[in-house]
């Protein structure tokens, strides 16, 4: 093997960092898929019921096990007496290991095992031990009739959040995704502003309620263990199961390809996970271990509850000069993850004097972590009610503070944002919506019996890129009306918000290709690795590194064909020529390269000229501008050549490459994040204080937008989030004994369809060249951010009654409606 050959891939490989503004390809395609509004290319498949989520896939030889609880909030595991199932019938095993077995769930992105060990009990629900059956039915009665005896020392635990606040203490800051910072004097600048507000907001825990439960079945082969999961982040899930379980990452693979939703619950391992894989190596066959409803609220993820204390202090026109944003949050004892519930405050008003400060409190309940827009869904509803309080204070109309306040650049880092499109959000939101027609004085529409209100809120959520990577192969396949197809493969997963899709349309567009000529491989670490659905960074991350591998397979095709990576068009299954080609500094440098080389000795300058030129090819794949070498193809006169021919020249009739994505200087160089604004309309029952959603409008600027249907599914997913939120969502922790009162879908509320009202949303026209090739952003996560908030202020507009303590139920508005 040659030098070059050692240090060059075999398998071209085009690589990216965000190191300053990019072009993109999708301006210069044939076929401008990106962007339509396709429908779902794997839709037939879920609502034909032939699409398999985890707990569908069945294996022969199957065993099902059910998760046995603790019934303790504290204490410690005495006895498991497996011979209390004597004699039940098609009981297997009571599978224990209070070693391995996961105290908790993991958090996303996390490279280590949870906390593992579960003799100590630290919350009621805690699973503790599995009944394996030869069916679900068996197994569920074995674990309800299974004995366990405990050291009961739940009269300890902290089971009651206003009273453990006394104990907060500080968070670890080097693992959260938000830090505490302060500028200026922003305690004194409170106290000397011309017009204040103080406040205190509670939001209670919530529950991510998925439709697809966790499950797991798992098996092994030999000494390789094979997982059926529902999780979001499969290879960051793979470390972990790696670490739990001592093994070699080659001995692991994750397979999720459907996921039924996920909303942060499925970002890390969950308890079943290693309970399926140490009770299948146990039994020597496959275990499949779905976690009841109750199960997954009680044992997996909630979004913390929070005191949150906002502070603003401006001139009495209304311009900001501080802002204070001051977070209590709850975990259990020795997590790090805390609510960041100031991510946007940092850089969504301006002002001089700023401080954002977190604190947390151990509680002895369920794991807090990531659910739906963590830090911005919670922390915008406080934020945002504030700035509405406000506004009435100054006598301004909410829009009109908000314009006033609109910063230059990010106020805490004084960087540049990427863009800013929060005023054209709320401009286009507010004159669809019609909050002309609003009355300032609250109160004041009454219909009937209903009193009717409208409220506004900004919406921001950062925007961040990591790691992925994904291989793009072009293959002949005669079955194709075109005779080629794309097979594009990552272990990105699909949890319901469009990736096939949406990665199908980037494919095909780059490649020139119909929508049906892509095959698209997700969910799967045997495949490359990708990032995952999680964090708004999904679709920018894999959809990138799907990018650059169809990029590589482009440049890889025009040095075939003598063309540059700059002129060469491939449409409907046709290359093509366009266009001038523009050198640029590369080709240059490696121009100047070899004339320097033209002193040496002919024999060694012969040499290195000829590895210039192999690494100048090989380069191309790289940055694109290689040297056309070609005979065959003639372009002068107009001419296309088939793609399928091409490629049926290359060895196995196919050709592939990849694509490598990473976040750059730009992560720092520039504030991102998507914008947004919602608007809200709602109605009060004068008698009885029922709240009624009527109508709201959101816009959202998010980059270019990938698919208009599904983008706006999304943000209408996160509106209802919004609706949840600020209406009904509450996991009840009995004060008591630590349980969990609601643990089911009849008694966690959330938006069904009667709550939900017509909704509209824009997709505002954005392009960011700092985000990264594709010049996307995170959106589903946005549309969440500030919704509650909207809706809280328009129940204040209609009724004269604002709450502090959410969710927003009838009973806190009863005693204080107008006449």
């Amino acid at each position: 093997m040659s030098l070059l050959d050692s240090i060059l891939p075999a398998e071209p490989t085009k690589k990216m960092m965000m190191n300053g503004p990019v072009e993109s390809l999708f301006d210069k395609t044939a076929s401008k898929l990106v962007g339509k509004p396709i429908n779902r290319v794997e839709g037939s498949l879920k609502v034909s019921g032939q699409a398999p989520y985890s707990a569908e896939v069945h294996l022969d030889n199957q065993a099902y096990g059910v998760l046995v609880s603790a019934t303790i909030a504290k204490g410690w595991v005495k006895q498991i007496d497996s011979r209390s199932l004597d004699g039940m019938p098609d009981i297997i095993k009571v599978v224990t290991d209070p070693e391995h077995f996961l105290r908790n769930a993991q958090q996303g992105g996390a490279k280590k095992a949870p906390m593992q060990g579960v003799s100590e009990i630290f919350y009621h629900g805690q699973p503790i031990a599995v009944v394996i059956a030869e069916t679900f039915e068996a197994a569920t009665e074995g674990a309800k009739a299974l004995k366990v005896t405990y050291e009961d020392e739940t009269a300890q635990a902290a089971l009651n959040f206003a009273t453990e606040l006394s104990h907060a203490h500080d968070v670890n800051e080097k693992k959260g995704s938000d830090k505490n910072s302060e500028q200026g004097h922003p305690e004194q600048s409170l106290a000397d502003a011309a017009v204040t507000l103080d406040r205190f907001y509670h939001t209670p825990s919530q529950n991510s309620a998925a439709m697809e439960p966790h499950a797991t079945l798992a098996h092994w082969e030999d000494d390789k263990l094979i997982m059926y999961s529902s999780n979001q982040m499969l290879a960051s899930c793979k470390k972990q199961i790696v670490d739990a379980l001592d093994l070699d990452e080659d001995k692991v693979q994750l397979i999720a390809r459907y996921v039924g939703g996920g909303f942060g619950s499925k970002l890390g391992i969950s308890p079943e996970s290693i309970a399926a894989a140490l009770a299948a190596k146990e039994l020597g066959r496959p275990v499949l271990i779905t976690m009841t409803r109750p199960q997954v609220m009680e044992a997996t993820i909630r979004r913390s509850n929070t005191r949150q204390r906002i502070a603003i202090g401006c001139s009495e026109d209304g311009i900001i000069d501080t802002m204070i944003h001051e977070t209590v949050s709850s975990n259990l004892p020795g997590e790090a993850f805390f609510e960041p519930a100031a991510l946007s405050t940092h850089y969504l008003y301006r002002g001089d004097n700023r401080r954002v400060d977190y604190k947390q409190v151990d509680m002895n309940q369920v794991l807090s972590g990531s659910m739906r827009a963590p830090g911005e869904a919670v922390g915008q509803i406080a934020l945002e009610c504030a700035m509405d309080e406000l506004a009435e204070q100054l006598n301004l109309d909410p829009v009109e503070l908000r314009r006033r306040n609109e910063p230059e650049q990010d106020p805490s880092k004084d960087i540049p944002f990427s863009t800013r499109q929060l005023i054209a959000c709320i401009d286009q939101a507010a004159e669809q919506f019609g909050w002309n027609q609003r009355h300032a004085k609250p109160a004041s529409r009454l219909e009937g019996d209903w009193w009717v209100g409208m409220g506004m809120a900004a919406a921001a959520r950062g925007n961040s890129l990591a790691p992925s990577e994904a291989r793009a192969t072009l293959q002949v396949d005669g079955s194709k009306t075109l005779g080629v197809k794309a097979i594009i493969e990552t272990d990105m997963t699909d949890i319901g918000t469009g990736s096939y899709t949406v990665f199908t349309q980037v494919a095909a567009d780059l490649l020139g290709l119909p929508i049906d000529h892509i095959e698209m491989r997700l969910g799967d670490t045997n495949l490359p690795p990708a990032v995952g659905s999680g964090g708004s960074m999904g679709a920018a991350s894999s959809g990138s590194s799907i990018y650059l591998a169809c990029q590589q397979l482009r440049e890889t095709i025009a040095e075939k064909v003598g063309l540059y990576a700059d002129t060469i068009q491939l449409d409907n299954g046709q290359i093509k020529q366009i266009g001038e080609h523009d050198a640029n500094f590369v080709e240059t440098a490696i121009d100047v390269g070899k004339e320097k080389v033209a002193g040496l000795s002919a024999n060694i300058a012969d040499k290195v000229v000829g590895l210039t030129d192999k690494a100048t090819n090989k380069v191309a794949g790289t940055i694109g501008n290689s040297q056309p070498q070609s005979e065959k193809y003639d372009f002068s006169n107009f001419q296309t050549y088939a793609l399928a021919d091409l490629i049926a020249q290359y060895d196995d009739q196919k050709l592939s490459a990849k694509g490598q994505i990473a976040p750059g200087k730009n992560a720092k160089s520039h504030r991102q994040a998507s914008f947004g604004a919602n608007f809200a309309e709602v109605a009060v029952h004068r008698v009885t204080g029922e709240i009624r959603v009527k109508r709201m409008t959101g816009a959202f600027a998010a980059g270019r937008i990938l698919n208009h249907k599904t983008a706006t599914s999304q943000c209408y997913g996160g509106m209802i989030f919004g609706i949840g939120s600020a209406l009904m969502e509450q996991v009840i922790h009995d004060k008591r004994d630590g349980r969990l009162c609601n643990h089911n879908l009849a008694e966690y509320h959330v938006p069904v369809n009667a709550d939900v009202p017509q909704l509209d949303v824009i997709l505002v026209e954005e392009d960011d060249p700092y985000t990264n090739p594709m010049h996307i952003k995170g959106i589903g996560e946005t549309a969440i951010a500030g919704a509650a908030a909207a809706i809280a202020n328009a129940v204040y507009n209609a009724v004269g009654v604002r709450v502090y303590n959410f969710p927003i139920t009838l009973d806190k508005l009863l005693y204080e409606l107008p006449e």
